[in-house]
């Protein structure tokens, strides 16, 4: 599968859970929880040890979850999330190195921005699909809309994350230059460490509700 049409896939399902797991143990039970709740999608980020270990185990253990890295940062978390078989990467900034080795390395890279600088330069590096991050603090959903105008021709969209949640969601999914979000709110640290998993599959269920809601009513996303 070509890198476009992995970052298409992971669009489609509106939501990108975004997950810090300390824990390996945690991670088969997390993955369980979000494909009975119809997320089939996973972003683990490196900012814990255990990382690499649970991407891993994910990919090998639930096929049929498509399993992310995050917070990729550096040439050895690229060069980790590669070897777990991770199917794409993410990182909060954009560091031209980093999105031109995994693109050697054919990783889907989505590279993050905050300003219409950046998002040049990742245009200028070929990504066409970009984290929006920190969403809610830069501005949020008029911020999107602003900076969408001048380059929403060239066909770019958006993963904002970091402020997003159940309240505001719909309103970042309304925007045509919002492929999905990223969501932390889905599996917080103190569900994975208290083993709420019946919270963490309603919380899909219910966040892909409002995805179908504003797809259908937008006519557009996946």
């Amino acid at each position: 599968m070509s890198s476009e049409a992995i970052l298409h896939r992971v669009a489609s399902f509106g939501v990108v859970p975004v997950i810090a797991i300390e824990n390996v143990d945690a991670a088969i039970p997390l993955a369980d929880a979000l494909l009975a709740g119809g997320l089939a999608v996973i972003e683990i980020t490196f900012r814990t040890a255990a990382a690499a270990e649970v991407i891993r185990k994910l990919v090998q253990e639930r096929p049929q979850l498509v399993v992310g890295a995050g917070t990729v940062l550096t040439s050895a978390n690229l060069a980790a999330a590669k070897a777990s078989g991770a199917a794409f990467a993410m990182a909060p900034g954009l560091n031209p190195q980093i999105v031109r080795q995994s693109q050697e390395m054919g990783l889907p890279f989505v590279p993050g921005v905050a300003t219409s600088s950046d998002i040049e330069q990742g245009l200028a590096l070929g990504c066409k699909l970009l984290k929006f991050f920190p969403a809610e603090a830069l501005g949020g959903v008029p911020m999107i809309e602003n900076l969408s105008a001048p380059y929403k021709h060239t066909g770019v969209r958006f993963v904002p994350t970091g402020g997003v949640n159940m309240s505001n969601l719909e309103s970042y999914l309304k925007l045509e230059t919002v492929a999905a979000v990223g969501g932390t709110w889905i599996a917080r640290k103190e569900d994975l460490t208290t083993g709420k998993w019946d919270d963490i599959r309603q919380r899909c269920r219910a966040s892909l509700e409002i995805v179908v809601k504003t797809r259908g009513l937008m006519g557009h996303g996946s």
